[in-house]
């Protein structure tokens, strides 16, 4: 995550605690699933033994093999991660790795500065050896045990491309001298193409030697890739390979790394520049979904109780990471997590009371630990995230098969110094706003057989991205006359339209990639174009012009309409998203929204999984900004006891004719909520021997009961 150098204040902080915890007996049958994570760099602390199935054991260091072990003895599947921008890698640097100085392999900015991502980190640039001076650490993992391999975030900064190594790298690449990248729209494309070739060659060394490692010595290590979303990358100017990766031999997918802090960035609706946290979040995970939508790769979501910026209080980090959650869970594909990283900065540290923006000039900034509630609160939802791969799953919502189409170029032709991406959020923002689980479509992937058979509209612009091959139109014509409605919004006065590219190139001859696809669909025109089953809508507009505009949202949804009409969906405007997800109910309850209408009261019988008390409601209303993720009690077997939701990791739980047993295992220093359901009010509950209280609710027949949290785990028993 951008900002990491953070981690390093946790690693001078939080070593004391000694390993000391004896692993449980209690096993759990389905952590081979690998269902939910977290990355930590840190030895064994009681206080951060989230009992997710993997610890991801950060660094590639002479002490990884250490620290692969302890967690390992703490019954962890354990995998490593390590930077593949940056990391503690002066080894290299200074050539005491192959006896070459490879300073100018740190990213530089047209002033001659390198890009620190901490005080003597560089971000790099990959040359041919770095990746072979990766793999040297990643084989340290895999002799230590590892069982899987994450290279995170290649990142190359848009405004990088200045150092020595990368004008050796654009000799080789383009066969020519280096140019400057700012001094065209066709210089910065061009270094960004080949920033993206260089980090894509990287993987691939890597991912190469893993794989035949492992075969050498008889063990299937996977490959992963921690990224960004293409949205949060595009914006924040950063070049990375994306979705290139998933065709390389060896990469087994993601992490898909979505927080408050990429969430947040603003963005502009209705002329309005501001956080927009939760329907940002949502189009991120869903730009990182479509990566490894119809490739068989796997993706990780993140979430994160906090971001890297310290300066936020806990009522911030709180609201801001159930929006992030929230919007994670509305994409049922993904049911795998990484819960949180670094645990050590959530259960450990202190952050201000409030905002430090928020506060007056010179104002004391007092701090204060993770406050109860919310570590309940984490404990409870990151359990229930090890329940997600969920099969039966409705939608309460608008029309489906929607996207926009998205493509890694959008990386590509970010010169400007603005963060809004305005001309994606133009198009894709009014319809998530108006109740539509809109999903951002990679344009790389549309030559994938079967890839947008799911989709019945698709918006697109070629304002802010290009398609790197002509092959990706014969797939969109085909898919328009198979029946799909494409609405195109472009103005065709993109300057980065002159980039020499196969669209202007001989033998082609096209002022736009646009034309190209036009002729391939046989139109020519704005308006809207039968095309054999299917129909263009072309509306010549500027999507970032819209985006600036009061009225602009309601232009985009007119089209929507329209092209909902074509392609014979239902259009019911809402103020909210709503998913059923097997026994769980997901939703969000959206402000700023075009049509007015009632709130959306839910109604049944529900535990609240975001209340430290696992509050039971029959009613839960999504008013604007509300965030919910409840489990349907209904849709529980009521013929025994059962244990419906907790803070902690419920183990080998049985239940005769009068009482439930089970282990239940926590961080320490945390509290564990518990809701049971019973057939009768229990007459006593004991946790390892001794009776607590229990709070009985008639109505839903459940039980509360709470007791400080053990990672060694309690024996909990209740009678009735």
């Amino acid at each position: 995550m951008i900002g990491n150098a953070f981690l390093m204040i946790a690693l001078t902080l939080s070593g004391g605690l000694a390993a000391s915890m004896q692993v449980s007996t209690a096993v759990d049958p389905n952590q081979h699933l690998e269902r939910t994570s977290f990355q930590n760099f840190d030895p064994y602390d009681p206080r951060i033994d989230l009992k997710s199935d993997v610890a991801i054991v950060y660094g590639i260091d002479p002490g990884l093999p250490n620290r692969i072990k302890v967690w390992r003895d703490q019954g962890y599947i354990t995998h490593v991660m390590t930077g593949c921008a940056w990391g503690n890698y002066q080894d290299y640097l200074s050539g005491k790795w192959d006896g070459v100085n490879h300073q100018d392999n740190a990213q530089t900015r047209k002033d001659g500065k390198p890009i620190l991502h901490g005080k003597d980190v560089p971000y790099m640039c990959p040359t041919q050896n770095y990746g072979k001076y990766l793999c040297v650490g990643v084989k340290r993992a895999i002799d230590a045990g590892a069982q899987a391999i994450y290279m995170e975030e290649p990142e190359f900064w848009v405004d990088a491309g200045y150092s020595e190594a990368f004008k050796r790298e654009w000799q080789a690449y383009y066969n020519e001298p280096w140019i400057a990248p700012h001094t065209s729209p066709d210089a910065q494309y061009r270094a960004s193409k080949l920033k993206y070739y260089l980090y894509r060659r990287a993987l691939e060394d890597v991912f190469t030697f893993v794989r035949e490692y492992g075969q050498q010595i008889g063990r299937d290590v996977k490959c992963y890739v921690p990224t960004h979303s293409l949205v949060n990358y595009a914006s924040w100017r950063i070049v990375s390979p994306e979705s290139s990766l998933v065709m390389i031999p060896g990469c087994d997918g993601y992490v898909g790394q979505v927080w408050t802090g990429t969430a947040r960035t603003p963005n502009i609706y209705k002329g309005v520049a501001k956080e927009r946290t939760f329907e940002t979040g949502f189009l991120e995970y869903g730009s990182l979904h479509n990566l490894v939508r119809a490739t068989g790769r796997r993706m990780w979501y993140l979430n994160d109780p906090i971001e890297d910026s310290p300066n936020f209080c806990w009522a911030d980090y709180k609201m801001n990471w159930e929006s992030t959650l929230v919007a994670s869970l509305l994409w049922p594909d993904v049911w795998r997590y990484e819960v949180m990283p670094w645990p050590t900065r959530v259960f450990t540290f202190k952050y201000p009371k409030k905002n430090v923006r928020d506060m007056a000039p010179g104002e004391k900034v007092d701090k204060e630990g993770i406050p109860a509630d919310y570590a309940t609160e984490l404990l409870t939802v990151i359990n229930e995230l090890n329940n997600m791969n969920q099969k039966e799953i409705s939608w309460d919502c608008n029309a489906r098969g929607i996207g926009v189409l998205v493509s890694d170029t959008m990386m590509f032709q970010r010169d400007s110094g603005s963060l809004d991406l305005a001309s994606f959020f133009g198009l894709a923002m009014p319809i998530v706003k108006s109740g539509v689980p809109v999903e951002p479509v990679q344009l790389e992937n549309t030559t994938i057989p079967g890839y947008l058979k799911d989709y019945k509209v698709l918006f697109m612009t070629y304002q802010g991205m290009k398609p790197m091959k002509p092959e990706y139109h014969d797939a969109i014509a085909d898919w328009v006359k198979s029946g799909g409605v494409l609405v195109v919004v472009d103005d065709d006065k993109d300057p980065y339209n002159t980039v020499k590219e196969w669209w202007n190139t001989s033998p082609m001859a096209y002022a736009a990639p646009r034309l190209h696809l036009f002729e391939k669909l046989g139109i020519s025109g704005e308006g809207t174009h039968k095309v054999g089953s299917g129909a263009v809508v072309f509306f010549i507009n500027s999507p970032a012009d819209i985006a600036s505009r009061a009225s602009g949202a309601q232009e985009i949804l007119c089209l929507a309409r329209q092209a909902c009409q074509l392609a014979g969906l239902d259009w019911n405007e809402t103020n909210y998203l709503l998913l059923n997800r097997g026994p769980y109910v997901i939703g969000a309850g959206l402000d700023e929204t075009e049509k007015e209408s009632a709130v959306r009261v839910v109604k049944g019988l529900f535990v609240d999984l975001f209340s430290p008390t696992l509050e039971v409601k029959e009613s839960v209303s999504l008013s604007p900004g509300s965030r919910v993720f409840l489990l349907d009690i209904n849709k529980v077997d009521r013929s025994a006891g059962h244990v419906l939701a907790s803070a902690s990791k419920v183990l080998a739980a049985t239940c005769s004719a009068n009482s439930l047993e089970f282990h239940s295992e926590g961080p320490k220093a945390t509290t564990c909520a518990t809701r049971l359901l019973l057939p009768s009010a229990p007459k006593q509950v004991l946790v390892d021997g001794k009776t607590i209280d229990a709070a009985w609710d008639e109505n839903s027949r459940t039980a509360l009961i709470k007791y400080a949290n053990s990672p060694d785990g309690h024996r909990v028993t209740v009678n009735w």
